[in-house]
């Protein structure tokens, strides 16, 4: 392995695209603990007068997330809108087959909308439509509910509720992952694109202005992989403006360099999308582009999930069960800082993007019931790039050393971007991807008015295997690194190993 400078160059008149801010958005689905004791918990000693946990509200606000999917994921393709409305007390109970759950219902639509206010203007809401067990008309009753001010039965209905102002919900996902046979209601793409775009069309008249998400693959190993964006955006290609993607990563095999070069596949899924739908644009003679929605993305270890659902009692069906609560590692942490920067350098096209999920269930922030709440490693690099990836994302390539991977064959050890707010501070993202030795990093700066360096911060540990618990929350954090220097328009640094960076320059 070469122990050479990694380098790379920033100029601004070079930019990928601007930040949209939902790049930053998050994930809540009726799923284990996401919700009951996650967000929602009335019994809790920090609970307000509408049960939801403050001591979770002041981690979510500094998270910095921006717009919230709800209410799935996989539970939306059994969801019934009108169980989630109306006094609490008398919403029914149903079982949940996406999750093998018991759902009460107690926290729904409204207690959504509020939950977002409590958080604060940046947080907007982004529903998903059920089309898996339902359809058009469904859907139009939920968007008549939400979103109309008064003068019809469902928008009274809403007022009757509680909510004299409707909620204002702009972007709607037209089903989850109907690609993917584990889903209730799967569909072929041409029986989903056909459906996709009968909804689309639909809700259009109710509001020309709603933004409309088409379902793209589950992941990039789906047999039906491109075929099915194809096939979904020749039938909606006028009707909708973003394309899904979802993906999640994990250590296969002990192969823990290709899992630490995840990004890699995650950047190759982005432009083979992003080409896939210019494809279907230029069949469609269209000079419209169709933007990306990643709204599911993170580490998780799906096989723990598949452990268990090989053990569970056919005949139980628990209310918020304890599921999918990964417990992150340093390691974890600096592959999903990577994940982001794989983001922020597809800015011009990913414009929406969901970190599955916010609470408990693979998530930045843990809670114990009637107990603390506390963040997980990986809620560093989230809050970080949230508070400095505001801006124009500057065009990044890298001269790096390289190693091999088995996944993905040579890999650079640099994985980097860079963001330049608008008060003309820059902020570069790096990520070393070597588990053993250090990476020197020199950047030059072309037409930046910047002087100083304002923080160099890593999340690194002699153990990558560090991990913050309920026993020992503020085990892992960001540190500060000495020795970061900028001059002669040049910011040299050495990355430690195995590490996630913010270098901050003024």
């Amino acid at each position: 392995m070469s122990t050479r400078t990694a380098r790379f160059t920033l100029d601004p008149a070079f930019t990928v695209g601007e930040v949209d801010p939902r790049l930053f958005g998050s994930f809540v689905e009726h799923l284990g603990r996401c919700v009951y004791t996650g967000i929602f918990e009335p019994d809790h000693p920090t609970a307000d007068e509408d049960g939801i946990r403050q001591d979770v509200l002041d981690l979510v606000r500094e998270l910095g997330v921006t717009a919230i999917r709800y209410p799935g994921g996989n539970f939306v393709s059994g969801y019934k809108w009108e169980d989630s409305v109306g006094p609490a007390e008398s919403r029914p109970r149903r079982l949940d087959l996406a999750w093998r759950s018991t759902e009460t219902n107690r926290f729904g639509l409204s207690e959504y909308i509020a939950f977002l206010k409590k958080v604060g203007p940046q947080a907007e809401p982004m529903m998903a439509i059920n089309l898996g067990t339902r359809g058009v008309a469904e859907a139009l009753e939920l968007q008549e509910y939400a979103n109309h001010p008064s003068g019809t039965t469902l928008s009274e209905q809403r007022i009757a509720h509680g909510d004299k102002d409707p909620f204002g919900i702009k972007v709607w996902c037209l089903g989850n992952e109907m690609d993917g046979p584990w889903q209730t209601g799967h569909k072929t793409a041409e029986e989903y694109g056909r459906i996709a775009a009968e909804t689309a069309r639909a809700m259009r008249q109710i509001d020309s202005g709603v933004e409309l998400v088409a379902c793209g693959s589950s992941s990039q190993a789906m047999p039906t992989f491109a075929a099915w964006e194809a096939t979904v955006l020749q039938e909606t290609y006028d009707l909708v403006d973003y394309i899904s993607l979802h993906a999640y990563y994990q250590p296969r095999d002990g192969d823990l360099d290709s899992f630490i070069a995840s990004a890699v596949d995650m950047e190759s899924f982005i432009e083979n999308v992003v080409a896939t739908a210019d494809h279907v644009g230029a069949r469609l003679k269209s000079k419209k582009k169709i933007n990306l929605s990643f709204d599911e993305w993170n580490v998780w270890y799906t096989s723990d999930w598949e452990e268990h659902t090989k053990n569970a009692d056919p005949a139980d069906w628990p209310e918020a069960p304890r599921l999918l609560e990964d417990n992150y590692s340093v390691m974890d942490a600096v592959v999903f800082g990577s994940l982001l920067i794989a983001l922020l350098r597809h800015a011009d096209r990913v414009t929406v993007a969901c970190l599955a999920q916010l609470v408990n269930v693979i998530a930045p922030i843990m809670t114990e019931p009637g107990g603390p709440a506390w963040r997980q490693t990986t809620f560093f690099p989230f809050a970080q790039a949230s508070k400095y990836g505001r801006g124009q994302v500057l065009d990044v390539r890298v001269d790096s050393p390289t190693h091999e991977t088995r996944q993905y064959g040579e890999a650079d050890l640099l994985h980097a971007t860079a963001v330049r707010g608008e008060d003309g501070s820059v902020t570069v993202f790096a990520v070393n991807r070597s588990r053993t030795e250090s990476l020197p990093l020199q950047v030059g700066l072309n037409g930046l008015d910047l002087t100083s360096v304002v923080e160099h911060s890593a999340l690194a540990d002699t153990d990558p295997d560090a991990r913050n618990t309920l026993g020992d929350p503020e085990r892992v954090a960001p540190h500060e690194v000495e020795g970061t220097a900028l001059q002669d328009g040049a910011l040299t640094a050495v990355l430690e190993p195995l590490s996630w960076n913010v270098i901050r320059l003024a």
